[in-house]
């Protein structure tokens, strides 16, 4: 199988291109009984995208615009998700595994109790949005992403890695991130850094997180005072 790695993380990637698999092209991702697998959907704009207990299984998902996204209890399985669109996504109860979602738009999404392993999010735009209780089972990779304002709310990201993304103003809200690698990032600009105990960075990463607490603190430089 393909994988991806980065530094001590690597990431099991869809197994699409296996002897004898056949992506047949649809035109919905509702499949008989719940099940859709060796799939292609491509190039649909839609108003309203809604699945509910529904398998996705060995496909891509290439070109898809959604105004609006649904998602609960959505099972994926060996998915790749390519240059999609996926405006207002709210996506709960879920998990989804050996999935890469690249060149993707999910500005202001919102994932609540999603269970990833195997996923990694490469050149991504994740702006504003919210994460609660997102647990990384397995390696998670965030790569080249924007995660401007994005807040993580009692997630466990113990498994993940954050990779040369934009975090300004990205907020992490209690959770676990014992052993989050976020090496190659710039933290000047992180929020929530009482949550981040144990994460794994750089020396040079040191003046940027204490650039970050500054600010998070509110503090006065007595330089700056009016002494008289």
């Amino acid at each position: 199988m393909d994988t991806r790695t980065i530094r001590r993380t690597s990431v099991t990637l869809p197994a699409l291109n296996e002897p004898g698999l056949y992506l047949s092209n649809v035109t919905s991702l509702e499949g008989g009984r719940g099940r859709l697998a060796e799939f292609h959907y491509a190039d649909a704009d839609l108003r309203d995208l809604d699945l509910a207990d529904t398998h996705l299984l060995d496909g891509r998902i290439t070109g898809l615009k959604a105004q609006r996204t649904r998602l609960e209890k959505l099972r994926v399985d060996s998915v790749e998700f390519s240059s999609c669109d996926l405006a207002s996504l709210q996506w709960t109860d879920s998990k989804v595994s050996r999935a890469v979602f690249r060149d993707c738009k999910l500005m202001g999404a919102t994932l609540e109790d999603v269970t990833l392993d195997n996923v990694l999010f490469e050149n991504c735009k994740i702006d504003y949005s919210t994460f609660t209780r997102l647990r990384a089972a397995g390696p998670v990779i965030f790569s080249k992403c924007t995660l401007r304002e994005t807040t993580f709310t009692a997630a466990d990201l113990s498994a993940a890695l954050i990779d040369d993304c934009d975090l300004r103003l990205t907020e992490f809200d209690g959770g676990k991130y014992r052993g989050l690698d976020l090496r190659d990032n710039d933290l000047s600009q992180l929020r929530g850094l009482a949550s981040l105990k144990q994460i794994v960075i750089d020396q040079a990463q040191k003046l940027q997180l204490a650039e970050a607490l500054t600010t998070e603190l509110d503090v006065t430089f007595g330089e700056d005072l009016d002494d008289k």
